[in-house]
């Protein structure tokens, strides 16, 4: 089990004073915000919008949230950023999504959407919703936009950044219930072991591992060649909306926490572009420190004991493997791309 982070040391970084958000140079560079229309993410495509990027595009699973954002941004920095629809919960709004780029460099992703709730539900693929948000999705829509980082990376002689947004809740996971199985995934969707009450008061946490576990895994098995630096952050504990499917208990003790400690939004977000320009706004080979980072408080910070152990690094590749072969399924694209960049 992964070591969790002591009230004392969660209550301290918290208090933690952030620095202003990080600036750097995007003239001619493609931003896309996963998550863009509300909290970090909207904070977050905020300050990209302020470095005038010549895309920012903001990938939101609803048309009205969506567009509400980019009038919101457009009045807050006078940039004009693009809305493109994307459900995390449809594999087929994946491939949409991926498919309207093309082959479109993107030298910046940001994979922050995300979803937190506590009681068991199925997407129409079948898998349950978080883990399918959370994880499947998000790691397919990074696979299925690699040659597109690979792309910006050539054309600007630079380091394109894969940005996935995870949790210091990651270290409260209990990966030793589900890693004997066969199959972790398997394992994680089974509606039986789902229907626990204590599976799914937990299983946000399970999905950040997995976050973390996958990007380590994405950053070891890419071709150094590609020049993508893979990275996880944790933004902290903000007070946003990501909390709005939880049950009433569990929102009283946000709500304290809200009070005694919670970040803004825009604190949060600083975390994010931190990650996508760290350290300094600048490009170089220096920035490789940050591949297969877990970022915290604005530097690179040890994840869990587990991730660091040796059950965790086989946890990883297994994980990976399950992985890519669940979304090999979902879109022939996949065993190209792996085959080609990794």
């Amino acid at each position: 089990m992964g070591k969790p982070m002591s009230l004392v040391q969660i209550v301290y970084e918290q208090w933690t004073r952030l620095p202003p958000p990080l600036a750097g140079d995007l003239t001619g560079k493609t931003v896309v915000v996963v998550g863009a229309n509300t909290g970090i993410g909207l904070e977050a495509a905020v300050h990209f919008a302020r470095m005038k990027p010549a895309r920012l595009i903001l990938a939101c699973r609803s048309e009205g949230r969506g567009k509400a954002a980019r009038e919101d941004i457009a009045t807050r920095t006078g940039y004009a950023a693009e809305l493109q629809l994307l459900d995390l919960a449809k594999f087929t709004s994946v491939k949409d999504f991926v498919s309207r780029l093309a082959g479109d460099p993107v030298d910046i992703l940001v994979m922050n959407a995300g979803m937190a709730q506590n009681h068991y539900e199925t997407s129409e693929d079948s898998w349950e919703i978080q883990l399918q948000v959370n994880h499947l999705s998000t790691a397919l829509v990074s696979i299925l936009l690699a040659p597109n980082m690979a792309r910006a990376a050539g054309e600007h002689n630079s380091h394109s950044r894969l940005v996935v947004v995870c949790s210091g809740l990651h270290g409260a996971a209990q990966p030793e219930k589900v890693t004997p199985a066969p199959n972790i995934l398997h394992a994680l969707n089974d509606e039986q072991y789902c229907s626990k009450a204590e599976t799914m008061d937990g299983r946000y946490n399970d999905t950040k591992l997995l976050n973390v576990l996958f990007t380590r895994a994405f950053a070891e098995h890419l071709k150094p060649s590609n020049s993508i630096i893979a990275s996880t952050v944790n933004p902290g504990y903000c007070r946003t909306e990501l909390r709005r499917n939880l049950s009433i208990g569990m929102l009283f003790i946000m709500r304290i926490m809200d009070f005694a400690m919670g970040w803004t939004a825009e604190q949060g977000s600083r975390q994010l572009i931190w990650s996508a320009l760290g350290p300094d706004g600048k490009d170089g080979e220096h920035v490789r420190h940050l591949h297969g980072a877990y970022v915290s408080t604005l530097e690179v910070r040890d994840p869990s004991d587990w991730v660091l152990s040796t059950e965790g690094y086989e946890a990883q590749e297994r994980l990976w493997h399950e992985t890519t072969e669940v979304l090999k399924g979902i879109s022939p694209q996949v065993e190209k791309i792996l085959k080609t960049y990794f």
